[in-house]
């Protein structure tokens, strides 16, 4: 299986995190929106998986309405610049180019990472079927605010909180 799950305006961009992909079979993955979307997958699907990976996880819910009214209405102005100072912050700290990466996000998959409440009783339900939980964190990230993600997720997975990182670690 396999699986791995695109960041925001990005598609295909797993090799970038090649070092932190398990290859297993049993392990999905996914890049802060994409750590989202690998993670509804885990929760609805009948398959075997051993490891969920959560690469600089999309998390918003520490941040208030206003914060994601705005983005979403900055994003509305002019998107092309939302998604270039957007990936200007997600490569903070790194040289990595995320050019070849690149494809528009839409104002539902913008809304859907910043109103997106990760659920406790969900991670628990993960841990129960002998799922291995692993999260990564940049220290010096400037999309999420890693120290409450950090804080939230450490009671539910190894968390590796690397220092001098940003997003894309």
């Amino acid at each position: 299986m396999n699986l791995y799950f695109s960041g925001f305006s990005l598609n295909n961009e797993q090799d970038i995190f090649q070092d932190i992909i398990n290859k297993s079979d049993f392990t999905v993955s996914g890049f802060s929106y994409g750590a989202i979307k690998a993670f509804d997958y885990v929760l609805n699907c009948n398959t075997r998986v051993d490891t969920l990976q959560l690469i600089s996880p999309a998390f918003f819910q520490t941040k208030d309405k206003k914060y994601k009214r705005l983005q979403l209405m900055f994003f509305n102005k002019d998107k092309k610049q939302y998604c270039n100072n957007f990936i200007q912050n997600t490569t903070y700290g790194s040289s990595i180019d995320l050019k070849p990466y690149l494809k528009h996000g839409s104002q539902n998959e913008l809304e859907e990472l910043l109103y997106y409440s990760w659920d406790k009783s969900k991670l628990e339900d993960l841990i129960d079927k002998g799922i291995k939980i692993e999260v990564y964190l940049g220290e010096d990230d400037k999309i999420i605010d890693s120290s409450e993600a950090y804080k939230f997720f450490k009671e539910f997975s190894t968390v590796y909180l690397i220092k001098n990182k940003g997003h894309i670690l």
